[in-house]
């Protein structure tokens, strides 16, 4: 989603500016709107600010504790200006320490604390910012912050789950493709000259891996960039809306992990639409925030659509059926929450229910995989061996 700087007048007067990330100008300024504010200067950003997300990154972790230190100094009666004052001077990361002090100052100038944070969105991202403000209007930022907090800590809990056992296979089979072609490049040529001196034709897995060998010495350099460009194109392309969208849509279909990403999904947007709707955010609004906060393309699209669905005046149950990605349970879960109106507390479970449903499908995963690996490694490094030392073997026959 593109990111623009924009620049407006708020209802007393005061002129700010920020950054903030939406799908085109005509829909930040129907949002500008919305929070009566009138547009003065908009621009698009660009280049490799807009391919990469640049901006000032701070982990999740740093965020949740944030929020639960400014949580506990407002319950304790300090205000928003004084407690922010403290967690600038106690917080020792620069990045965050920098964000924090704009967002004192810009305060201190008499702006709200929702708007000086969505100045900020690689920091405070459009979930948080929206909380932030419905706590400011309920006069409960205390419980908001709280609510955050926990909400940050499950995020990241799962989504450090989901890496793991993605970033585990390919970590092994990096690391194995680098040895082989360690071994290819310099441990195999050391052989070649004493197969040669047996004289003799060579057992075919030899000479395949002598050939092998001999294209790699030449090519290995060529290899090892056309994967960094690959990486580097990837990136690029899954930043486009299309490339995106396809992206997107092939992870859901993928063997395996694809059942894995479905049911993360399924627990964010649990967990996010509950923590929003319980946090006093209104529908619309909640939905188009689990929306942009999907972290998937084909999710995305569903969610929006289901907003405008529910806007039109319909029920969220049969929209979500519509899209295809959801379960049937969930669905009856939302239409029980619905129907007694206690929708965040059902959606609150949900999400419970299926964190436990990533634990054990991530544990299942990597029972299944250790051993595929351990086989294929076996496989290769067996494959190796045998062929350098084949004609070994031969060797001797012959001397006998």
């Amino acid at each position: 989603m593109p990111t623009f700087n924009y620049k407006v007048k708020t209802p007393d007067g005061r002129v700010i500016d920020g950054q903030i990330e939406a799908e085109s100008e005509a829909a930040l300024d129907h949002k500008m709107k919305q929070q009566k504010m009138t547009i003065i200067a908009v621009t698009r950003q660009g280049g490799l600010v807009s391919i990469f997300n640049l901006g000032p990154k701070v982990k999740t972790q740093q965020i949740a504790i944030f929020s639960r230190q400014f949580s506990t100094m407002i319950t304790a009666g300090l205000p928003v200006l004084q407690a922010l004052t403290i967690l600038c001077d106690q917080q020792e990361d620069k990045i965050f320490k920098n964000v924090l002090v704009k967002i004192r100052d810009d305060i201190g100038g008499g702006s709200n604390l929702s708007d000086a944070m969505t100045k900020f969105p690689s920091v405070f991202n459009t979930l948080y910012c929206n909380m932030i403000k419905a706590g400011e209007l309920s006069g409960s930022l205390d419980q908001i912050l709280d609510r955050l907090s926990t909400y940050l800590e499950k995020a990241e809990a799962l989504q450090s789950k989901i890496k793991g056992a993605m970033t585990y296979p390919m970590t092994i089979l990096v690391i194995a493709t680098i040895i082989v072609i360690i071994l290819m490049v310099k441990v195999v040529p050391s052989f070649k000259a004493v197969f040669q001196s047996f004289g003799g034709e060579l057992p075919p897995m030899t000479q395949f891996l002598l050939n092998a060998s001999a294209f790699e010495q030449k090519f290995a350099g060529l290899e090892v960039g056309a994967m960094i460009l690959l990486g580097f194109a990837f990136n690029v392309i899954r930043r486009t809306d299309n490339g995106g969208m396809f992206i997107d849509k092939y992870m859901l279909k993928v063997p395996v992990f694809g059942m894995l990403i479905k049911k993360q999904t399924v627990a964010r947007f649990a967990r996010t639409l509950g923590t929003l709707l319980k946090s006093g955010v209104g529908i619309l609004d909640a939905l188009d925030t689990v929306a942009r906060s999907s972290g998937n393309r084909i999710v995305e699209k569903a969610l929006l659509d289901t907003r405008a669905a529910v806007r039109e005046g319909q029920s969220l149950t049969e929209p979500m059926r519509a899209t295809g990605l959801f379960p049937t349970m969930v669905i009856q879960m939302v239409a029980v929450g619905e129907e007694t109106g206690k929708l965040d507390e059902m959606l609150l479970r949900m999400s419970d229910f299926y964190d436990a449903e990533v634990d054990t499908a991530v544990d299942s995963i990597m029972s299944m995989i250790e051993p595929l690996i351990m086989a294929f490694l076996g496989v290769v490094i067996g494959f190796l061996v045998i062929a350098m030392f084949l004609p070994m073997f031969s060797m001797g026959e012959m001397v006998k």
